[in-house]
């Protein structure tokens, strides 16, 4: 029996030159690049009004989608309650079998859908206005049933999408996605809201360590400081230096003021001269008078920064009367995992 023959037969992977590939990527990014021109020129009273109800909204912002509009429903109800603005995502399917009790009448509704005929969504509205929400319906079709039932519309319309079968929502989704970041971004300038206040809705990750960890949280303090009078010799620092093991010594007066600063790369500066004598010479002879010093109540992201611009491995923390108050080094950087 002869072989059938397939009316059809998907190319191999190494059919397709690398050129042909990267000129579909290259078309995907200029369409959606096209479409957000287009929505970007939209911006107007409407999406003012949309933030406005968004500042005086008493309760939360509530978003929903469906599909490929639900999950960028939820990117933007996790960027706005990240960035002041509290917001939360319901299923519109599961709100019609119950979930539609966690939106209270203080509530804004965020309704995306690119067609505006979600049919979960539309059987929501009646419930929604019922209860007296106020709805902004995001969706590609001004005169689709969703715009026109909404309070507010904002148009994510593009020109195109960059799936050449015209069926993924490619470009409307970036659309979307972009103009709820844009939402956000207003409302977080609008809120007045500062790097501190993101980090405390961040307090477990990279970001919120960075922002919220001071140098007073990360320095050695008290005995655990190395230091030695101005008339201590090398040998004294050394001691210090092995002692408290920061790889360096503060070098204070009488009244725990800061005269400088001796560090292991000194040392290997100071054994490389023949006139260095470890038990006669000085520390004030061979100290640095002018180190590189930083403030307890600033963040520990600027340690690291002073560290790696004045390519250092050590600090010393003073206070306003350059007592030295702490010292820490890039291992307690580390350890703290703000570098």
């Amino acid at each position: 029996m002869a072989n059938a023959t397939l009316p059809y037969s998907k190319p191999a992977s190494g059919d397709v030159p690398d050129t042909t590939l990267a000129d579909s990527g290259r078309r995907v990014f200029e369409i959606e690049r096209e479409g957000l021109a287009a929505v970007a020129a939209r911006i107007d009273g409407h999406f003012a009004a949309a933030c406005r109800a968004m500042l005086a909204c008493a309760g939360r912002v509530v978003c929903m989608g469906m599909g490929k509009s639900g999950h960028v429903a939820r990117k933007i109800a996790a960027t706005l309650a990240s960035t002041g603005t509290p917001a939360f995502y319901v299923h519109p399917g599961e709100a019609g079998h119950g979930d539609l009790g966690m939106i209270t009448d203080r509530d804004v509704v965020l309704a995306l859908s690119y067609s505006g005929e979600s049919d979960e969504i539309l059987t929501l509205l009646p419930v929604l206005k019922r209860q007296g929400n106020l709805l902004i319906a995001m969706t590609g079709r001004p005169q689709s049933t969703m715009a026109r039932e909404a309070d507010l519309h904002l148009d994510v319309s593009v020109p195109a999408e960059a799936c050449p079968l015209a069926l993924a929502p490619t470009a409307s989704t970036t659309a979307s996605l972009a103009m709820g970041d844009a939402l956000a971004v207003a409302l977080l300038e609008a809120r007045g809201f500062t790097s501190d206040d993101f980090a405390r809705s961040h307090p477990a990750g990279a970001l919120g360590r960075r922002l919220l960890l001071h140098i007073a949280d990360v320095m050695h303090a008290g005995d655990d400081i190395p230091r030695v009078g101005a008339d201590a010799t090398l040998g004294d620092a050394l001691l210090e230096m092995s002692r408290k093991r920061l790889g360096m010594t503060a070098v204070v007066d009488d009244d725990g003021r800061l005269l400088g600063l001796y560090t292991d790369g000194d040392l290997r500066r100071s054994l490389a001269d023949p006139a260095t004598d470890v038990r006669d010479t000085r520390i004030d002879r061979l100290m640095t008078r002018t180190p590189i010093t930083i403030d307890a109540d600033a963040l520990a992201a600027e340690a690291a920064q002073l560290m790696e611009t004045h390519k250092i491995n050590a600090l010393l923390v003073i206070d306003g009367e350059r007592r030295v108050v702490g010292a820490l080094n890039i291992h307690d950087l580390l350890r703290a995992r703000v570098v």
